[in-house]
């Protein structure tokens, strides 16, 4: 047995071993998001319903932030190839509930199963999907070799790779170089990105452009946000995707501006955080207004609030439309910053810290463009968005985030070229 089965046999082996722990994770957290009790045996490869016909395009989008960059992909591929059968897979609840809208009649919606030799089996074998497309950085090593061994070929789409995965995959570089040396292609963001991935073995390495600047806000998420703007009539400022450590700072950071202060909007990145951030912004002594508490328009009381939490799913294009500029967030703690194009397309500049490493090339394009400031810290973070969301020159910060998350845009056509090429036709 080579250096790579022995790897694979062990991490196997530990994945076995943490299924029970896996299962009672998923059922924990079901508690608070239902969803992640639904359909369970699916996560191990045992399905319900009858074997769907064989032959679809398989897309594993693993989370919400990748289920919607792989929704132009999607559109493109179906207007190339009609009658495409898709299987979607994805990891979290916020990622199946994107999927939805995704599909069309014919299609296949089901949890990716655990990376376990079994589970991997049985999905494929239930499924016979014709090739299959992972979104970003989802690289499983028995999943890509099960796949290799059933005949079907894996394309890593949108692919990144920071520094920090890029030292951690050449630790791992017996278990993961098979893996990713089985890939049929990869489509890579940057070029950073495709000469890292070639580091740990990935063959065919195109670039091809980050998904993410092809995603066009719905019109009317981006009519009712500036609507709210108005209706506010004070300046906002968006804390968005905020994740756990950032909001007791910024509410921190908040308390020492001087009044009167900007509207502050916290949109945590997590929904089973909602109701702890609510917590918080009100033990910081702040009066605050959550979005579920109205439906089309803002209530008289929403508009006295200091602190709007926005605590819906889908909105986050309303709220950048809403906002005057916006705290990126991931960013002012080491967790590598959250996708800072969305709000750069619906006209929302960006105050970022200094860990973007998920974003890095991104970041510096905005950086460039002038869509985007960065700053060392969340207090001073805080200090530079309160005053430019009161500045005359926001609107021109404002059209310089539109003009950059524009220039970009093309990275649909050459991803959906490729996987067309390595889809059989049916």
């Amino acid at each position: 047995m080579n250096g790579g089965r022995i790897a694979r046999a062990g991490y196997a082996t530990l994945l076995r071993g943490l299924t029970p722990v896996y299962l009672a994770r998923l059922w924990w957290r079901g508690r608070r998001e239902r969803a992640y009790r639904h359909a369970i045996p699916e996560r191990l490869g045992v399905y319900a319903d009858p074997k769907p016909q064989p032959g679809a395009l398989w897309l594993h989008a693993v989370s919400l932030g990748e289920t919607r960059a792989a929704a132009p992909l999607i559109d493109a591929l179906r207007a190339h190839r009609p009658g495409l059968r898709l299987l979607l897979t994805h990891s979290t609840a916020t990622g199946r509930e994107a999927g939805v809208p995704l599909l069309q009649p014919g299609d296949v919606q089901a949890w990716l199963p655990y990376d376990t030799p079994g589970a991997v089996r049985r999905f494929l074998r239930h499924f016979r999907p014709a090739l299959g497309v992972l979104m970003e950085t989802e690289v499983w090593p028995v999943l890509l070799i099960g796949a290799q061994q059933a005949g079907v070929p894996m394309v890593l789409a949108n692919a990144r790779l920071s520094m920090k995965s890029l030292r951690k995959g050449l630790r791992l570089k017996r278990l993961l170089q098979p893996a990713v040396n089985s890939l049929a292609a990869v489509l890579a963001q940057t070029e950073s990105d495709a000469q890292r991935l070639r580091a740990v073995g990935a063959p065919s390495v195109q670039v091809c452009g980050n998904l993410k600047f092809d995603m066009t806000p719905p019109p009317e998420l981006l009519a009712q946000g500036q609507g709210w703007r108005a209706v506010a009539a004070r300046p906002v400022v968006l804390g968005a995707s905020t994740r756990e450590g950032e909001e007791a700072a910024l509410l921190a950071a908040w308390r020492a501006l001087p009044s009167p202060r900007p509207l502050l909007l916290v949109v945590p990145r997590h929904p089973q955080r909602f109701d702890e951030v609510a917590q918080l912004v009100q033990q910081a002594g702040f009066t605050l207004a959550r979005r579920s508490s109205w439906s089309a328009s803002p209530t008289a009381e929403a508009l006295q609030a200091n602190v709007w939490l926005g605590d819906s799913m889908g909105e986050m294009p309303l709220y950048a439309a809403m906002a005057d500029v916006a705290l990126l967030g991931g960013s002012f703690e080491p967790l590598g910053g959250q996708n800072l194009i969305e709000a750069a397309a619906c006209g929302c500049p960006v105050v970022m810290g200094p860990h973007t490493f998920n974003f890095a090339e991104a970041a510096e394009l905005a950086l460039a463009a002038g869509a985007a400031e960065r700053v060392n810290d969340l207090p001073q973070g805080v200090r530079r968005a309160a005053a430019l969301a009161g500045d005359a020159a926001q609107a021109t910060w404002a059209q310089r985030a539109l003009a950059f998350a524009q220039a970009h845009r093309g990275a649909t056509e050459r991803m959906a070229s490729r996987v067309l090429e390595l889809l059989p036709m049916h």
